[in-house]
């Protein structure tokens, strides 16, 4: 997995990249009561918003770490965001894009270097 400075991570298989938000951002954001993103078909650019998620605390953008054609998004969600708390990294993905440059790839953060991003 790769992961962004706004906490969005992504997982590739092929030219499919699975993005959804890190424990460390859910948790930060605690009690979450909505989540928005964009639609399948959508063109959506690295860097810019793919969607919207409140908290009782506040409300963010959520940021794709790559361009691309969203072609799937997790309609489980809408009936239940403890998925985003309970399991962030495989059933709480928000969405699926068909990468078009994987050149984008090389700029996010591993693991490791997240961990140490999350300390600063």
């Amino acid at each position: 997995m790769k992961y962004t400075k706004t906490h969005e991570w992504v997982g590739v298989s092929g030219d499919i990249a699975t993005i959804g938000l890190s424990d460390f951002a859910v948790k930060e954001l605690s009690d979450i009561v909505f989540i928005e993103f964009a639609e399948e078909g959508k063109k959506i650019k690295r860097g810019s918003p793919f969607g919207t998620i409140e908290s009782v605390k506040a409300a963010f953008d959520l940021n794709s770490p790559v361009s691309g054609e969203v072609i799937e998004v997790n309609s489980a969600l809408s009936d239940n965001l403890n998925l985003l708390k309970d399991e962030p990294y495989e059933k709480g993905w928000l969405i699926k894009v068909k990468i078009e440059n994987p050149d984008e790839l090389k700029d996010l953060m591993n693991f490791e270097k997240y961990q140490e991003f999350l300390k600063k």
